[in-house]
């Protein structure tokens, strides 16, 4: 682009304004695809007058362009830019557009979708008369640009957040470096079973979509699933356990066992520790008395010892298996009705990466009881011993002597 600014800078002395519009639409031939936003961007000359180059240029056929006879203006001759004839135009306009900082909070606009077609609306409201094009033309002068939103705010971070984040790293390394396992552990959004739409396209003969219902009403006598998964950071695999029930401690740990007992204990036979990475909250919260009682009872039973570390609050994306594991299953299943539990099941154990990552599945088809209550007795009981950072994020339950 800086080449072409040269020229245009070298040659609008000394052509009139058929030539140069000829030459820009020329220009912006070459360019293909975009070349008449990018050569009006630098050269200033508006888009109307390139498409009326390329018109004239496309009724050549080849042959050398005949301008019409028309009266060639004068420098400074021509209709003056809206800035010129309305110096407030470019003010009033970023007042309706940004309201807060520009000093116009009670703007008609403040509470609407502000289309382009509603800004001119509001700015001709007294004599003054912008058309729908013209407000496009100053927006982009002022450096604006359709924008979606972009989740970055986390809400109030913990000041322990990194520190919590060092010593889970740090852990983990610890565990891996002695060949002791470490999983992922979390719970995905719970899926609608039958023919409701997904997210996402797949390949179809022409004009023959995949028909599905209009509205997403639960059905009553296949509910929904609730898929819970174990991820195993150093060996890229995964089990997931698919609930038809709610998504208590309870089974959140009986997914851990499974887990164990179809691949860890083969891949790990001489292991004596397990950490567990998991979020700060839901089923497997530091908070739930539960999931601490239901650990104790599997570390006994495995006769393991079980660390557990909990992301910081708010910090659950970070958790390893939202992004090694879970986006490959919800992309594998992308614009495919789960019409059935056991197709829920098949897509999950399908799911493949080109580095390596497999994962098994399976239906848990256990009710668990809702509401259940751990006394303080019973939590006085535990063989739980918290870190010296952070022990309601970081503690180990320890197996019977």
């Amino acid at each position: 682009m800086k080449a072409l600014r040269q020229k245009y800078g070298a040659l609008k002395g000394c052509l009139d304004e058929g030539r140069l519009r000829l030459w820009a639409a020329a220009e912006a031939r070459s360019l293909g695809h975009g070349g008449v936003a990018r050569v009006a961007g630098v050269t200033g000359l508006s888009r109307r007058t390139l498409h009326r180059g390329l018109a004239e240029l496309e009724a050549a056929k080849g042959r050398a362009p005949v301008l019409p006879a028309a009266r060639v203006r004068a420098p400074g001759g021509g209709r003056k830019k809206l800035m010129q004839r309305d110096p407030k135009l470019l003010e009033d306009l970023e007042a309706l557009v940004e309201p807060h900082t520009r000093g116009h909070p009670e703007s008609p606009l403040r509470w609407t979708c502000k289309s382009t077609t509603k800004l001119a609306a509001e700015l001709n409201r007294g004599p003054r008369r912008v058309s729908q094009r013209s407000i496009c033309t100053l927006l982009a002068e002022l450096n604006y640009s359709l924008q979606a939103v972009r989740k970055r705010r986390e809400g109030v971070q913990h000041p322990d957040r990194d520190a919590q984040f060092a010593h889970l790293n740090q852990r983990v390394s610890e565990f891996q470096a002695a060949g002791q396992p470490v999983i992922s552990v979390d719970t995905k959004k719970k899926e609608l079973i039958g023919d409701f739409a997904q997210k996402g396209r797949e390949w179809h003969p022409q004009g023959q979509p995949e028909e599905v219902r209009v509205h997403d009403f639960q059905d009553p006598d296949l509910g929904k699933v609730a898929p819970y998964g174990v991820y195993d950071l150093k060996a890229n695999q995964g089990w997931v356990s698919v609930g038809i029930d709610h998504d208590p401690a309870e089974f959140a740990v009986a997914t851990i066992r499974r887990w164990w007992r179809e691949m860890g204990q083969g891949l790990y036979p001489q292991a004596r520790r397990l950490l567990i990475t998991a979020d700060g909250g839901g089923s497997n919260g530091y908070r739930t008395r539960l999931w601490k009682l239901e650990l104790q009872r599997l570390a006994e039973e495995l006769d393991l010892e079980i660390s557990v570390c909990h992301f910081p609050p708010g910090t659950s994306k970070w958790n390893k298996i939202e992004h090694r594991m879970f986006c490959h299953i919800t992309q594998n299943w992308r614009g495919r009705p789960l019409v059935s539990r056991q197709a829920v099941v098949a897509l999950i154990g399908s799911t493949t990466t080109q580095t390596g990552l497999t994962i098994k599945a399976a239906l848990d088809t256990r009710k668990y009881a809702a509401g259940v209550k751990v006394t303080r007795r019973q939590m006085a009981s535990l063989r739980l011993k918290p870190d010296s950072f952070h022990g309601e994020w970081n503690y180990t339950l320890l197996p019977e002597l």
